[in-house]
């Protein structure tokens, strides 16, 4: 899906209750000491505001403005930076060993996990959710199994 397609369902979403934070990423970062933390393809910002509300200093980026604007709003009395960034815009660079978690969940970029392992302190941790392909699916966003080894 592009970006206008992704700007128009975030446009048409009805308002409701931010869904809860990904089951890994709560795993994972309830057993952390809270740190700078990068939310790629953060949506309307489920991940990036459990973070923020447990300590995170939260950067949070997706190329939608209409999901920046309501992760702002949803993050009010919160310290979260967002940014209205097209990820697959060459111009897009994320500065090296800067993040203690990093997370991209559903979405795949293959070209982001390289820079995106770079932008990890050492001991830093970066969390990628993909779906996987599936019979009679557009895989064109999917990993296979095992790609992300």
């Amino acid at each position: 899906m592009d970006l206008a397609a992704w700007e128009q369902r975030y446009r048409a979403q009805e308002e409701t209750s931010e869904p809860s934070p990904h089951p890994l990423l709560l795993e994972t970062a309830s057993s952390l000491q809270p740190g700078r933390a990068l939310d790629l393809a953060c949506g309307t910002g489920r991940n990036a505001l459990w973070l923020s509300e447990r300590g995170w200093s939260v950067t949070a980026v997706d190329g939608s403005p209409t999901a920046i604007e309501i992760l702002r709003q949803r993050a009010a009395g919160l310290h979260i930076e967002s940014q209205i960034v097209d990820l697959e815009d060459s111009s897009f660079t994320i500065a090296p060993a800067s993040y203690d978690l990093i997370a991209i969940c559903y979405y795949l970029q293959r070209s982001l996990f390289d820079p995106a392992k770079q932008a990890l302190v050492p001991g830093g941790i970066l969390i990628a959710i993909a779906l996987l392909a599936e019979p009679g699916k557009d895989n064109s966003f999917r990993v296979q199994p095992g790609e992300l080894l």
